[in-house]
């Protein structure tokens, strides 16, 4: 969880700078000029910070994808564990009813007041 706060904060960071850069420009008191200038220049980093907020995504998302992937292996191991404990159990379970019902019929004295 804290990877993925951290890549949205980054992304968050990036986004934010470049709309306050252009915000900034924008309202800047300059002439159109050196506004439209700075924005050329502002606008040839753009494919730049994009390749780099798609890094950073694709970075946490792989995190994210590991983590989920862990998170599956846990969980398959303890449901393997709970079965075959379940099985074990239910194995004893039955072999001392089996072993209680054998005891039942071999009694002479319960055969006999069966009867």
């Amino acid at each position: 969880m804290s990877n993925n706060r951290s890549g949205l904060f980054i992304g968050g960071l990036m986004l934010g700078s470049a709309i306050g850069t252009l915000t900034g420009l924008l309202l800047a008191p300059r002439t159109g000029r050196e506004t439209r200038q700075i924005l050329k220049k502002s606008a040839s980093a753009l494919p730049e910070l994009a390749e780099d907020i798609s890094t950073s995504v694709q970075i946490q998302a792989d995190r994210l994808s590991a983590n989920a992937r862990s998170n599956w292996d846990e969980t398959l191991d303890r449901l393997r564990d709970a079965i075959a404990a379940g099985i074990d159990a239910s194995q004893r379970e039955s072999q001392v009813l089996k072993r209680q019902n054998t005891e039942q019929n071999s009694d002479p004295v319960t055969q006999h007041l069966d009867s």
